[in-house]
């Protein structure tokens, strides 16, 4: 069996987070996250990833704002940074980060980017009353890879505070509350 590129990655990922986008009737309804609508929720993906890239020295071409189209937002951003995970020249770019060390444009997408839309799929999910399962075996690995960075993880300021679960949760519970989302969120 081949391994999964960070390409097929995130094009599987992103799928899900599409069909979620797709599926939204209401982009002004609260989510897990604290003070933000499941339009936050696309407009946060939308806009800090293309502006770690244009700051790494990696051209993304801009798209529209999910403050007037969610959906025509997503649709751009999917579009742009599966282009650029599909040209091997762009995926295999070295940039620098002052935080991550020097990686390729691939590997960045993959371990930060991916990763945040995959969790940001339960949000959205969650926030708008679709289907809000995530790979039981992909939220095992992240909480396995997160648990030994959990000081780092927590300094960035980009997690909220652990929430605890059941010792018997199942990987997806342990992930989200791992993340600081409670697993049991209820509009």
């Amino acid at each position: 069996m081949t391994a999964e590129t960070p390409a097929d990655r995130h094009r599987r990922v992103a799928a899900t987070f599409t069909d979620r986008v797709r599926g939204t009737a209401d982009w002004d309804v609260p989510t897990p996250v604290p003070a933000w609508t499941a339009r936050d929720v696309v407009g946060h993906l939308t806009t800090w990833f293309p502006a770690f890239l244009v700051g790494s020295g990696v051209p993304v071409p801009a798209g529209p704002s999910a403050d007037d189209d969610p959906v025509a937002a997503w649709d751009h951003q999917v579009a742009a940074v599966q282009a650029l995970l599909d040209d091997p020249e762009t995926a295999g770019r070295e940039i620098a980060n002052p935080h991550l060390g020097a990686m390729t444009v691939a590997a960045a997408t993959d371990r930060i980017y991916t990763t945040d839309v995959l969790m940001h799929t339960w949000d959205l999910a969650r926030a708008t009353g679709q289907d809000d399962r995530l790979d039981p075996d992909e939220c095992a690995a992240l909480v396995a890879g997160m648990e030994p960075m959990e000081e780092v993880i927590r300094g960035s300021g980009q997690y909220g505070p652990r929430v605890p679960v059941p010792d018997d949760a199942d990987a997806q519970a342990r992930l989200l509350g791992f993340i600081g989302r409670d697993p049991a969120w209820k509009p």
